[in-house]
């Protein structure tokens, strides 16, 4: 079976079935399991490389206005590909290849590949789309013993922080402007022992007010922005140290700020969502981290 993936989470998924030898094509943001950033990238990014986190946000919402989305796919790479499967999503516009371009070029694909749509917004979906993927590609033995060895992983975080609350945990997705976290993120903090105190669980992350944030006064902040890694965050941290009151917050006073790669945790909805849980719980716990997972940082 040949599979092009177009989205980072599915990418991961295939492969962690066991399927890297059947992916034939990737999308340009697709970087984990590094190797598959030797295939053929099927999509492009209208996002300029060094753009700020305001630019992004400025372009991706003229972009939504005009009916667009900041990518495109590359219709010739496609085709050369002759995928079997295809992995999309409609979950997040911000992220998603545009439906009508993708059936234009199906249209043009014979015999037609298979679109399989990945839309979990809970843990628990993401675990489906697991199977799912492993169902579509033939290995569905495989697909439900990885899922099984993933839900003894979240068990084992669970059992390690039952009994300890860690009180308010705000995970950002995004500093300028403020974006609370969504979907699965709410309950991946509750697994770790916290409460998201701004999100709910299955609801999109939404846009923030300093002022929210203020009055959530949280005792742990964590700052995952979208697609960034540590390195890439950290550049634009002043911006949030220089809002009203950030600093005299409950979570800063403390010294209980990280900083973690958001493209790598919580963001993408694949098996490294566990790692995401068991990231939070060892921050949590005080536990030293990789820095390139995450940093402590202070005003």
């Amino acid at each position: 079976m040949r599979i092009v993936s177009l989205l980072p989470s599915a990418t991961e998924i295939v492969c962690g079935l066991g399927l890297r030898d059947q992916l034939v094509g990737v999308t340009h943001e697709c970087d984990h399991p590094p190797e598959v950033t030797a295939l053929p990238k099927v999509t492009r990014t209208h996002i300029p490389t060094d753009a700020s986190s305001a630019e992004i946000d400025q372009l991706v919402r003229q972009r939504a206005a005009g009916g667009q989305t900041p990518y495109t796919l590359d219709h010739n790479v496609l085709r050369t590909l002759r995928p079997d499967l295809i992995c999309s999503q409609t979950l997040c516009r911000v992220c998603a290849i545009d439906d009508a371009e993708l059936e234009a070029v199906l249209a043009t694909l014979e015999p037609r590949p298979r679109v399989l749509y990945l839309e979990p917004t809970r843990l628990e979906d993401v675990l489906a789309s697991i199977r799912q993927v492993a169902e579509a590609a033939g290995v569905e033995p495989r697909g439900r013993d990885f899922v099984a060895a993933l839900r003894r992983r979240i068990e084992a975080v669970r059992a390690r922080r039952a009994g300890q609350s860690a009180g308010r945990v705000v995970v950002l997705e995004w500093l300028d402007p403020l974006f609370s976290c969504g979907h699965w993120t709410p309950e991946l903090v509750a697994l770790a022992g916290g409460t998201e105190p701004l999100a709910r669980p299955g609801q999109r992350s939404r846009r923030i007010e300093n002022a929210e944030l203020l009055a959530a006064d949280p005792d742990w902040l964590i700052i995952a922005c979208c697609g960034f890694t540590v390195q890439r965050t950290l550049e634009e941290l002043d911006l949030f140290w220089a809002q009203p009151g950030v600093r005299h917050m409950r979570c800063v006073q403390a010294g209980r700020v990280f900083v973690v790669d958001g493209s790598a945790f919580f963001s993408r909805p694949s098996q490294r969502l566990i790692d995401s849980i068991e990231l939070l719980a060892d921050l949590l716990d005080g536990r030293p981290v990789d820095p390139q997972r995450a940093q402590h940082v202070t005003p």
